[in-house]
């Protein structure tokens, strides 16, 4: 559907509830810990540097909602070999110590182990035969069924699909005509992933031959950039467009036309995310420094559809991730600063 309009006044969030990390560093890759924190109260996360040099940093933060403060612990921040593309913490909440991965040059694993205040580099997985060098991972996902199994995405067209368990490649797929921007778990054995191809497919690994195409970019050639596959309701999905400011809705079962097409947005669409505890909610961010949060209508509306929340940022955010374990709880990047907020 489509909606033009700018005219939408959606209600901002108090800014007290709206909490500043100031980083040394400036800020793309980040991740809640889906652990339960000590105490309750407070949140854990990852944050990555963006640096144009080959030693880059991942800092490990706290967060004490009640005193509204952060507190960076220097044994826990560690040297990372170029910036990382993407962190995730492990998705059992049961998972002691904690385990962090990150995709850059290899998809690698870390130990963190706040009671001891260590880090310990546990693994690095590299899926190149010839060589101790691999075409850079542009993404990855951690599949929460199956958390023995991450999927990688990268430049050279292809998906990789790891048992981190044993350390080895459990396949690797051909996945696209061009680069691949982005992957998402749905079930246990399915996943999709978007590519500079423009298109979104769909894989199962019980057939590793085939690929299902669901969506290709109306505009011929334009690269899609993320994926984010609804954990709440598994027909839908979201991707967005290089360039673009509209979020695209999916439904698998209805494959090459959008159910829904976001577009309050002024400028670029850079980050999504769907609710953890709603299948109806959807986050989104981009250069208009806009924080938008949307909530799905039953029924198309023709007039097209408004956010429900909107919150202006100091600048271009280029990344945003909703927390699992705490779902009131967003946070974005933007410069060298992570906000916080409360929804």
């Amino acid at each position: 559907m489509e909606n033009s309009s700018l005219d939408f006044h959606p209600k901002p969030p108090s800014s007290a509830n709206i909490f500043t990390y100031d980083s040394p560093f400036p800020i793309y890759a980040m991740s809640f810990s889906s652990s339960p924190s000590s105490p309750e109260r407070s949140h854990r996360l990852a944050v990555g540097s963006f640096l144009e040099e080959f030693t880059n940093k991942v800092d490990i933060l706290e967060f004490d909602s009640e005193t509204t403060s952060f507190h960076s612990n220097p044994s826990l921040s560690f040297d990372h070999p170029y910036p990382p593309t993407k962190l995730m913490f492990h998705p059992s909440p049961s998972k002691s110590p904690d385990l962090l991965a990150s995709s850059g040059d290899f998809l690698r694993l870390w130990e963190i182990n706040p009671n001891q205040q260590s880090v310990e580099a546990r693994s690095l997985l590299n899926n190149s035969k010839t060589s101790e060098f691999c075409a850079p991972l542009t993404s990855f996902d951690w599949n929460e069924s199956e958390p023995r199994r991450i999927g990688t995405s990268s430049i050279d067209t292809t998906c990789t699909i790891w048992d981190i368990e044993r350390g080895v490649v459990e396949t690797q797929l051909i996945a696209h005509d061009k680069e691949v921007y982005d992957i998402a778990w749905g079930e246990a054995g399915v996943f999709a992933s978007v590519s500079a191809d423009g298109s979104v497919r769909i894989f199962d690994l019980r057939d590793k031959e085939h690929s299902t195409i669901i969506y290709e970019s109306s505009q011929p050639e334009t690269p899609l950039l993320r994926l984010a596959w609804n954990k709440q309701d598994l027909r839908y999905m979201a991707t967005i467009l290089m360039d673009s400011n509209k979020v695209v809705i999916l439904d698998i079962r209805s494959p090459t036309l959008p159910v829904a097409e976001l577009q309050r947005h002024r400028a670029s669409v850079n980050a999504i995310a769907w609710a953890p505890q709603s299948c109806r909610h959807i986050c989104s961010a981009g250069d208009d420094s806009q924080t938008l949060i949307w909530e799905l209508p039953t029924v198309a509306d023709p007039g097209g559809i408004d956010p429900i929340l909107a919150y202006s940022a100091g600048s271009e955010i280029n990344q945003l991730q909703w927390s699992a374990s705490q779902p009131e709880w967003i946070a974005i990047a933007f410069a060298d600063k992570m906000q916080l907020l409360r929804v």
